[in-house]
């Protein structure tokens, strides 16, 4: 364990509750089984990761598989840093340090927060948050992760989050800042933006790591890093962060090959079609590009990332890549029709191992990275490589209409929800009969925001005792719905609207 650094063996590894020590378990250890024992990682399993599981049975990724493969990428990259040459390994120590069993504990906990019905199930929860209940940030699902562990789940520790060390804590936020943060901030170019902050901060940021209310404690998680900068993931961050890229562009591929979503002729022709264009597809406007035509959805996901990230979008690169990806995935596994067979299974297998190689080999470690960036990141092929292979997943997966029609279904119950319990909580004559744990969480997040307002009355303005409840009912009512699985979301909307007679089943555990 010598390639500790100093960092991890004093403030990264304290916890904001001193626990006994014990000398047979190490810290770190401690952190990641608390975690996994944990019921909001066992949930997972029944939470949609891209596409739902109903129709397409076991072959489907869910968030608790997506958390497992994310975990396993990460612990490789972090056991091949101490592979690296003498010089990488001093900058990896300076920075902080990057402790496999650390990155296993974050991308276990990064997706904790995600709540039923997948990414369009995030924005409408969102949506909800701010317009209906009207909370100023929102709901986010990087946030809400850092807020199960901080706040919401308990260990016999502490009943108020799991008091993990300060570097996973610190591991887990991709985001590190608040949605306010950049409330009102000017309007800045996005290639001098962070990544995930959104190109209008007018309203605050698009994605985040933290509330209001556990800005505290982000900041604490990341005050034993002094050597990683304002707004910067810590090396750890940044390995889980780019493990979920590998696991989302390689693993949930291999999912929509499986369940028969993506077909070789539609991606063969937008590969082949911009491959062919030359010069000709560039000379079109921007509202000439029709994505309807072959190649044009392309030609404008390559001109976003120029836009986006010209410190490293290389037209050479992007193209490059568009013909591995076009020569392994559609001449290579999309030819073969999946089936079910074991030929099929082995084509599926091979790929999806020989992307996961090459990609967890093309890592770089950076002293000043761009604000775009972080200190780990892949390298130019392979982060091009990435680009595209995102590209086939929103085109040709997440922009079908059939899917869409599903999912906007489903989002109609999260509001449904939401308004539902927000009403009930209102009703002064029955709002004592709402699920207790629904009540205990009312009672703690109005806590958390009365705590927050002593502290720091900047943040909340001067409001009254009336305003801090109502604030904690709408941040509990938005914690408890991002706590049901997507059968839990059906069945207590059912039970809510009337429309459900399994009064016992479909409220059982609530």
């Amino acid at each position: 364990m010598e390639y500790r650094n100093q960092t991890h063996l004093t403030g990264g590894r304290q916890r904001m509750i001193p626990e006994a020590p014990r000398p047979d378990e190490d810290d770190f250890r401690v952190d990641i089984e608390r975690i996994r024992f944990s019921p909001y990682f066992s949930r997972l399993s029944a939470v949609t990761q891209v596409i739902p599981q109903a129709g397409a049975g076991t072959v489907v990724h869910n968030r608790l598989t997506h958390s497992l493969k994310v975990s396993a990428v990460a612990r490789s990259i972090a056991i091949g840093l101490r592979t690296c040459d003498e010089a990488t390994r001093d900058l990896v120590t300076e920075l902080g340090g990057c402790d496999p069993v650390v990155v296993q504990a974050a991308a276990a906990a990064h997706d904790l927060g995600h709540p039923p019905f997948g990414h369009l199930g995030e924005q409408e929860l969102d949506r909800v948050a701010r317009k209906v209940l009207r909370l100023p940030d929102g709901f986010e699902g990087n946030a809400q992760s850092f807020r199960i562990l901080t706040a919401l789940d308990s260990c016999d520790a502490s009943a108020r989050g799991l008091n993990l060390t300060r570097a996973v804590k610190a591991a887990v936020l991709k985001y590190p800042w608040t949605r306010n943060q950049w409330r009102n901030s000017p309007e800045i170019s996005p290639e001098l933006l962070p990544r995930g902050v959104g190109e209008s901060v007018g309203g605050g940021a698009m994605k985040y790591s933290a509330y209001d209310i556990e800005a505290t404690e982000m900041r604490d998680a990341l005050s034993v890093f002094p050597h990683i900068a304002a707004n910067q993931q810590t090396l750890e961050c940044s390995v889980m962060d780019i493990a979920d890229d590998i696991a989302y562009a390689v693993h949930d591929l291999d999912d929509f090959y499986r369940a028969g979503v993506l077909q070789y002729t539609t991606v063969s022709a937008e590969l082949t079609a911009w491959l062919n264009a030359g010069s000709s597809m560039t000379r079109l406007s921007e509202h000439e590009l029709d994505p309807r035509r072959p190649g044009h959805g392309l030609e404008r996901a390559w001109r976003r990332v120029l836009a986006k990230d010209p410190w490293i979008a290389n037209a050479l690169a992007f193209r490059e890549s568009v013909q591995r990806i076009q020569h392994d995935l559609v001449e290579g596994l999309l030819s073969l029709p999946y089936d079910g067979g074991l030929d099929a299974d082995r084509a599926v297998t091979a790929f999806t191992r020989r992307w996961i190689d090459r990609l967890q080999a093309s890592i770089t470690v950076e002293r000043n990275p761009t604000i775009r960036s972080g200190h780990v990141r892949l390298s130019d092929a392979a982060w091009h490589d990435v680009v595209v292979l995102k590209f086939v997943h929103s085109r040709f997966v997440l922009d079908r209409s059939d899917l869409a029609l599903y999912q906007r279904g489903q989002t109609r119950i999260l509001r449904s929800l939401a308004e539902g319990f927000a009403a009930w909580l209102d009703d002064k004559y029955d709002a004592a009969r709402a699920p207790r744990r629904l009540l205990d969480s009312v009672e703690a997040a109005t806590g958390e925001y009365s705590q927050l307002h002593s502290t720091d009355k900047s943040v909340l303005g001067n409001i009254d005792h009336q305003e801090i409840q109502r604030l904690g009912r709408a941040r509990a009512i938005v914690d408890y719905i991002a706590s049901f699985t997507d059968a839990q979301a059906v069945s207590v909307n059912s039970l809510l609207t009337g429309t459900s007679e399994a009064i016992w089943e479909g409220g059982r555990g609530l």
